[in-house]
């Protein structure tokens, strides 16, 4: 379940993914198989090779994609979450959610 996010930031994020930009999304979520973990990042791209690429500099694996309509995105989490919002000047988000 996500929640901590209005629907101006869910479609300004489809917007940006549907538009070829690498987009960031976090927000509040809490499943069963990930103790402790409070948030998630969806970083899309309607561009696939573009997503493949922008994910391999983080060692992002192609088949960890999320191929979801016109929004394929990978899900971040945990560590891994924050250094790439980090590399990426997400400072806004971190603030937010961390």
């Amino acid at each position: 379940m996500a929640f901590g996010i209005n629907r101006g930031e869910l479609q300004q994020w489809k917007e940006k993914v549907k538009c070829g930009e690498i987009a960031f999304l976090t927000h509040y979520w809490i499943h069963p198989r990930f103790d402790g973990i409070t948030t998630v990042t969806k970083a899309g791209c309607c561009d696939l090779e573009k997503l493949i690429e922008w994910g391999r500099q983080y060692g992002l694996k192609e088949e960890w994609i999320h191929k979801r309509d016109q929004y394929p995105h990978f899900d971040l989490i945990g560590d891994t979450q924050l250094e790439i919002l980090k590399k990426e000047g997400q400072w806004k988000q971190i603030h937010r959610f961390f």
